[in-house]
């Protein structure tokens, strides 16, 4: 029986900086064939009639009425990240094309930036590390250590997925949260933890 032909993946490129990450390209090339758009733009005839997906990473490739009408078997545009604001839905859902995005995929890992980059701010880590390693050194004063995080205040602005972790590590610092959303949030500091 012969191998049945993957669907076509519409990619920007592998590798680069709104390019597929080149750890993930063997697992697509296990369920599709990845085609760039250097590759699609070269053989539109052939390729177009391949393509049944695109895969876009920040913001790129960019999906268009042109790219759209060129595409008649795409079925699906796959937006790495939360936001789809970078794509015309009322124009895609036109073509019959749906849209997938990850909306919680990154909310864990940007928390996590968040509050480290808030220690590493307060306690002036960066600085105290310089400080540590240059051979100047001879003593530390005692004014580099920054400022304490525990039981200061904290103020959100989006009590979104990202914001409410946030709020939930600064909560293990006997941090005080402050919020603002545009609409009403369940968040209640008693039950963050």
């Amino acid at each position: 029986m012969a191998k049945q032909e993957q669907p076509g993946l519409l990619i920007l490129e592998i590798g680069g900086v709104c390019g597929v990450l080149e750890g993930h390209v063997e697992l697509l090339k296990k369920h599709f064939h990845l085609i760039t758009m250097k590759e699609f733009l070269k053989n539109k005839e052939r390729l177009s009639e391949k393509i049944k997906s695109v895969f876009i990473y920040a913001g790129r490739p960019v999906v268009d009425r042109e790219l759209l009408q060129s595409l008649p078997h795409l079925k699906v545009i796959a937006s790495s990240g939360v936001g789809v604001n970078h794509l015309d839905l009322k124009l895609i859902s036109s073509f019959g094309v749906k849209v997938t995005n990850t909306p919680h995929a990154v909310s864990d890992s940007t928390a996590d930036f968040g509050m480290a980059l808030m220690l590493a701010s307060a306690r002036r880590l960066v600085e105290g590390c310089q400080i540590a390693v240059s051979p100047q050194t001879e003593h530390f004063a005692a004014d580099w250590l920054g400022d304490e995080v525990t039981g200061a205040t904290l103020g959100i602005i989006g009590m979104g997925s990202i914001g409410y972790k946030v709020a939930k590590r600064a909560k293990a610092f006997e941090m005080k949260i402050l919020y603002h959303n545009r609409n009403q949030s369940g968040f209640n500091e008693q039950n963050a933890c």
